[in-house]
């Protein structure tokens, strides 16, 4: 049963970039297992770069030397992670985060090394070497890191079945692989995935950067659990403003087939303290009510939810965005996510998107996208009358007009959850 619900999350990106360390991860699990855990937030994963001993910030050394170990695979530098000594890994910092109660995940580049193909290392479980499986001109346009992998060749497959049965050895939950969304190439996403099937373990299996494309969405749910419906998500309105055609055009393929979620991701919440690597704190340029639109869009059209900042530096609002359990009910509970509609005129635009409780219960999301403080209102269908409950304010009324109303300030939003009365 892999990713039932939508998974939730922290990723270490936004705050550290490739820079982070085993002491911040650590830090980070300890304060979500005190404090988050029990509203379901449950992955902590360390993003790109772990086998990179000099990494400073969000920025890549070009053509660094990498850790690697004799089978043309990256390895913890022990630097950053002490606790992968003497061939560790990332077992024992799995180790801890599970024993939390939390489940532990990992980033890597799609391919192979390309110091494993300099240098012609073996690969385990095949006659094989890395340089006759690369494919050189499969190339990451931001990475140095690697090279794709020639999947059409016996050592291809043998490389990725070696590399996820290291990662179950270690106890990997999650696997984000960077560099294979937006292209999408097909093989490699199929041998990764082949990979994992075959591993042993259970693990999520997260595909990026976006923008991903539609006309492969029923692949990426035949073989991923979540895959980034846009490039890398920042704390800008007009990223947030342009999410809601994202959503729009993929929520439909938000759900679970047999016992394998597929969660089309709008990206990390960079809430709270992101950025730290650069010598001060830099809190998140999202005001109030834009953090709540992005937990309330991303919520009804059921996106995984990853934190991005750091959560030991999180304040009484933050907390309040992420601990509130009628909130990750929507996020959990309901299905058949869809706008309403989104209207525009020379001085306003409002948006309202409706989902379905699995009691049958409405869910209405209301969203002011203008720039003055406007009036939001959703007719209902049925005819019915509701108990309408305030997500975010825990109020409640009774709606018997067959619509609901709010005024909303500029980049706003507010979800209900309605209930008939018989």
């Amino acid at each position: 049963m892999i990713a039932q619900t939508p998974p939730m999350g922290w990723n270490s990106w936004d705050c550290y970039g490739a820079a982070v360390t085993e002491d911040i991860v650590r830090a980070n699990a300890d304060f979500m297992a005190k404090h988050l855990k029990q509203y379901g937030w449950e992955y902590v994963v360390v993003d790109i770069q772990w086998y990179e001993p000099t990494a400073e910030n969000h920025y890549y050394h070009n053509f660094t030397e990498l850790c690697m170990d004799e089978y043309s695979r990256l390895v913890p530098a022990v630097n950053r992670f002490p606790s992968a000594a003497e061939g560790a890994g990332f077992a024992p910092l799995a180790d801890y985060v599970h024993s939390l109660g939390l489940k532990f995940g990992i980033h890597i580049m799609r391919g192979i090394p390309r110091q494993a193909v300099h240098q012609n290392t073996p690969i385990k479980g095949s006659t094989m070497t890395a340089r006759e499986i690369s494919a050189q001109s499969s190339i990451c346009e931001w990475n140095t890191d690697m090279y794709g992998v020639n999947c059409s060749v016996e050592g291809g497959q043998a490389y990725y079945d070696s590399l996820f049965a290291l990662y179950a050895s270690w106890g990997v939950d999650f696997v984000k692989v960077d560099d294979i969304c937006r292209g999408y190439p097909v093989a490699e996403v199929e041998a990764i995935a082949k990979a994992i099937k075959h591993c042993g373990r259970d693990m999520v299996l997260s595909l990026s950067p976006g923008p991903a494309r539609l006309d492969v969405a029923e692949h990426m749910k035949q073989h991923a659990n979540m895959w980034r419906i846009t490039d890398d998500f920042w704390d800008r309105w007009d990223l947030l403003y342009n999410m809601f055609e994202r959503a729009e055009k993929w929520c439909i393929h938000s759900g679970v087939t047999g016992t394998h979620g597929h969660w089309p991701d709008a990206d990390m919440l960079p809430i709270g303290p992101i950025n730290q690597v650069y010598g001060k704190e830099n809190r998140t340029k999202f005001t109030k009510e834009e953090q709540r639109t992005m937990l309330t869009l991303w919520c009804i059209m059921r996106s995984p939810l990853m934190i991005g900042g750091d959560m030991t530096g999180f304040d009484d609002f933050t907390m309040r965005l992420l601990n509130n359990p009628e909130l990750i009910d929507v996020l959990q509970h309901t299905h058949s996510a869809h706008p309403l509609y989104r209207r525009k005129t020379e001085d306003t635009e409002t948006c309202a998107w409706m989902s379905t409780y699995e009691n049958g219960a409405l869910c209405i999301a209301l969203f002011n996208l203008g720039e003055t403080d406007t009036e939001v209102t959703a007719v209902l269908p049925f005819g019915k009358n509701y108990l309408c409950r305030d997500i975010w304010d825990k109020t409640e009324f009774t709606v018997t007009d067959g619509s609901v109303c709010r005024t909303l300030p500029k980049h706003g939003a507010t979800l209900y959850r309605l209930t008939p009365i018989i």
